[in-house]
């Protein structure tokens, strides 16, 4: 998988690239040279990659020759994964195709477009011969397939960034566009294709009036599911922290779903789809931090505390356990209930059930960041009145709970301050139950090498360290509820 920093320019046919010589940290520039790209381009019969920015194309010609899948664009990087050329012309390789399932959800498919490009590249490198912004010249011939055939040419130039900084992409789009170039009007040369064929796919507008309440949730469930979306090849691909954000944006949909329900109605089955999601990345999450909890605990000991395989069980069984997890979510992510949730969330960006207060002012809503810290308040009353150790454990988790939807749905109205001060009391609240579960999972698996036959003293001083870390953010609570708490 490669990451593309690359800026895109129409350009007129009788453009000339200007001299890209001297540009900071530049020694010289090498070509252009000359190549020829074939690509065909596959979607669903109702493009639904295309209505999401995504391309898959299979390309011939040029210095990468094969399959490649791009991703949207994220804080201006976009995601390519490439794949070697198949002898199949027409057949997507299964890798790439289940990549796209949360896009495709089982929809066939099949080629919809070719792209013949004349490519001219000029690379800008420097003293030591590093290759640091190359530009494409390209001259482009597209045809639309299928039953209505379409033909288009045109010319465009790229920029994309190799080994420089982002600082010398700047400054040779600058020259670009001094020359005559403009910023592209398409995200991609497919899309731009597509447009002017007049087959562009597009997404119904919701309906909502500017400025109202119902402008504003169903603009940030829209934003969350496409969070969500981002996210799907990444957990397919077992990618750092995509579980995690992917949980994440599948909680702070249901908190949405939940706090808004007198701005959008009859998404009980939707809160139970999303629970469902949650829970099955859940597993995997887990052993994760668990597992990357134990091993920060380890590196803090001294090597004489450790006695006997702990790291063995600790680290690799718990990886073991967490590559079988995340197989049953991949399971999960290519099954007819999950693409239904995804159906859900869509019907819910582009037709969602309205109640009469979505009408009202944007400002109406800031009633129910009002009701959410209240109810935070409450649940941590009730914490203080349970007088057993077990039954405070629990009520204080409730506390938690509540100030994460309060945290939420402050998010949601722009509220920073509010959400900083629920989300304080989120962490140091989920720092005291982490530090809990922790020695729960601890006692488990000293068990296990009791059985074994193994010496348990290091499950017995790391059991320590986490009963201590436990306590000490309890002592905190108080003192962050004082300062920052939603009071």
């Amino acid at each position: 998988m490669t990451l593309e920093i690359e800026d895109k320019f129409d350009v007129p046919v009788d453009y000339e690239v200007p001299d890209l010589s001297g540009l900071p940290g530049c020694t010289e520039t090498v070509g252009p040279r000359t190549y020829r790209l074939v690509a065909l381009y596959f979607d669903t019969p109702d493009l639904r990659l295309a209505a999401r920015g995504i391309t898959l194309r299979r390309r011939r010609g040029g210095t990468d020759p094969g399959w490649h899948l791009k991703l949207p664009k994220a804080k201006g990087v976009r995601q390519e994964i490439t794949h070697p050329l198949t002898r199949s012309a027409k057949i997507v390789p299964t890798e790439l195709a289940d990549l796209v399932l949360a896009y495709t959800r089982g929809a066939p498919l099949a080629p919809i477009a070719e792209l013949d490009t004349r490519r001219s590249v000029t690379q800008l490198v420097n003293g030591a011969g590093v290759r640091l912004v190359e530009v494409a010249d390209d001259r482009v011939r597209g045809t639309v397939l299928g039953d209505r055939p379409h033909a288009e040419g045109w010319r465009e130039v790229e920029a994309e960034l190799i080994n420089g900084d982002e600082r010398l992409l700047r400054k040779v789009g600058k020259r670009l566009i001094k020359a005559g170039a403009a910023p592209a009007g398409s995200a991609s040369k497919l899309s731009r294709l597509l447009g002017a064929a007049g087959s562009a796919p597009g997404t119904p507008p919701a309906g909502t009036r500017p400025g109202s309440a119902g402008e504003v949730v169903v603009g940030y469930l829209a934003a969350q599911t496409g969070a969500l979306l981002a996210q799907d090849p990444r957990v397919r691909r077992a990618q750092e922290d995509a579980v995690h954000q992917m949980r994440v944006a599948a909680r702070r949909l249901r908190s949405a779903l939940k706090s808004f329900k007198t701005i959008v109605e009859g998404t009980e089955d939707l809160q139970r789809e999303l629970r469902w999601l949650g829970e099955v990345l859940g597993e995997a999450r887990d052993l994760e931090v668990i597992r990357e909890r134990f091993a920060r605990g380890l590196d803090t000991l001294d090597p004489g505390l450790i006695v006997g395989p702990v790291r063995a069980r600790l680290g690799s069984d718990l990886l073991d356990a967490e590559h079988e997890a995340l197989d049953r979510i991949r399971d999960a992510l290519g099954g007819e209930r999950y693409f239904a949730l995804l159906d859900a969330l869509d019907d819910l960006a582009t037709t969602p059930v309205l109640t009469k207060a979505a009408r009202r002012p944007a400002g109406t809503l800031r009633a129910v960041a009002a009701k959410s810290r209240r109810r935070v308040t409450r649940a941590y009353a009730t914490a203080r009145a349970v007088g057993d150790a077990a039954g405070r454990e629990t009520a204080m988790h409730d506390v938690r709970k509540a100030a994460k939807r309060a945290r939420y749905t402050a998010e949601v109205l722009g509220m920073d301050r509010q959400a900083r001060r629920a989300e304080a009391v989120q962490e140091v609240l989920g720092a005291h139950r982490d530090g809990v579960v922790a020695q729960e999972r601890l006692v488990a698996e000293a068990e296990t090498a009791r059985q074994a036959g193994e010496d348990t003293f290091t499950y017995g001083v790391l059991s320590g360290l986490e009963r201590a870390a436990a306590e000490r953010a309890w002592e905190e609570f108080p003192g962050i509820w004082a300062g920052t708490g939603p009071t």
